[in-house]
C-alpha cells in the first residue's frame, strides 16, 4: 500500500502573529500542529489575505495571524475557488525567543487528490 503524497507548496511565516489570538493558545502550540487556512477577500488590508486558523482544545478556532503578503496571492485564488481542501498546513518550527514575525514557521503542502 502507498502511503498518501503530499506536493510541496511554500514555507513561510506566520505574520502579524503578535496582533491576533496567538498567545492564547500558545501553550498548544507544538511542531506538527495541523493548522487551516481562510481566504479573507473582504480584509480591509490586504485583498489577498489568508488567515490562519488552530483548532483549539476547547473546540474554538482562533486566528493566529496570517500568510505574509507577497506570498498569498496564488494561495488565496485558490482558496477563494472553493480548494481549501487540497492545502494541508503544518507548524514546522515555533520559536518563542525570535521576534514575533519568525516565531512561527509552517508548512504548506497540496494533498493527492483520492479520486
Amino acid at each position: 500500500m502507498f502511503a498518501k503524497r503530499k506536493l510541496y507548496f511554500t514555507e513561510c511565516y506566520l505574520a502579524g502573529r503578535k496582533y491576533h489570538e496567538a498567545d492564547e493558545v500558545w501553550e498548544q502550540l507544538k511542531v506538527g500542529t495541523q493548522l487551516r487556512l481562510q481566504a479573507e477577500p473582504d480584509n480591509r488590508f490586504d485583498p489577498y489575505a489568508v488567515g490562519v486558523l488552530f483548532h483549539a482544545a476547547d473546540s474554538e478556532d482562533y486566528l493566529l495571524g496570517y500568510i505574509p503578503r507577497g506570498e498569498n496571492k496564488h494561495l488565496s485564488a485558490f482558496l477563494e475557488m472553493g480548494w481549501t481542501d487540497i492545502f494541508e498546513c503544518r507548524i514546522s518550527k515555533l520559536d518563542a525567543q525570535a521576534h514575533p514575525e519568525n516565531q512561527v514557521l509552517m508548512t504548506i503542502k497540496i494533498k493527492k487528490n483520492q479520486q
